[in-house]
C-alpha cells in the first residue's frame, strides 16, 4: 500500500511539474530578444558573468526552443570574449549559451579602432559572428521585433 502511495504521489509530483512549465510557455510564448553589451566586466569579469547569467535564466523561463537570442557585444563589452581567452568558467558558459543557440555579434568598429583580433584576442569568434557596427545592429534588431535588454 506504502508503495502504491508513493508511485501515485510521484506521478502526480510528474505532472504538476510539466503543468507548470506549460503553464510558464503558455506565458512568455515566443520572444526575440537582443542583449546589449558595452561596459568594462570589473573585477574577475563579474559583470560579464552576471549578464551570461541573465541570460540563462531567460532561457530558463521561456525555453531555448521558445527564445531567439543575440548578444551584441562592441567597445568595452568585447572584454567578455577577451576574458573568456583565460577564464574557463566564461568559456564554459559562452559555449553552453552558444549551445543553446545564442548568437554572439561582434562589433567590426570596435575591432579595427582598437586593433583587436577576433581570431587571436577573443574567444570562439568566428568571421560570421562580426558585424559593421554593434549600434547599427542594435537598431536593426530592435527594427525586426528584438526587445532590448541591458544587463
Amino acid at each position: 500500500m506504502k508503495y502504491i502511495i508513493a508511485l501515485v504521489s510521484a506521478a502526480v509530483l510528474a505532472v504538476l511539474a510539466v503543468t507548470a512549465s506549460a503553464q510558464d510557455t503558455e506565458r512568455y510564448g515566443k520572444q526575440k530578444v537582443v542583449y546589449h553589451i558595452n561596459y568594462d566586466g570589473g573585477t574577475e569579469s563579474k559583470a560579464y558573468k552576471g549578464a551570461m547569467r541573465n541570460i540563462q535564466n531567460h532561457i530558463n523561463a521561456v525555453g531555448a526552443e521558445n527564445l531567439d537570442v543575440k548578444v551584441v557585444l562592441h567597445g568595452n563589452g568585447l572584454g567578455l570574449l577577451m576574458a573568456a581567452k583565460d577564464d574557463s568558467t566564461l568559456q564554459t558558459v559562452v559555449g553552453s549559451l552558444k549551445g543553446q543557440n545564442v548568437g554572439f555579434q561582434v562589433c567590426n568598429n570596435t575591432l579595427k579602432g582598437r586593433k583587436i583580433s577576433y581570431s587571436d584576442d577573443l574567444y570562439d569568434v568566428w568571421e560570421e559572428d562580426i558585424v559593421p557596427s554593434g549600434v547599427a545592429e542594435l537598431s536593426r534588431l530592435q527594427q525586426m521585433g528584438y526587445t532590448y535588454i541591458k544587463p
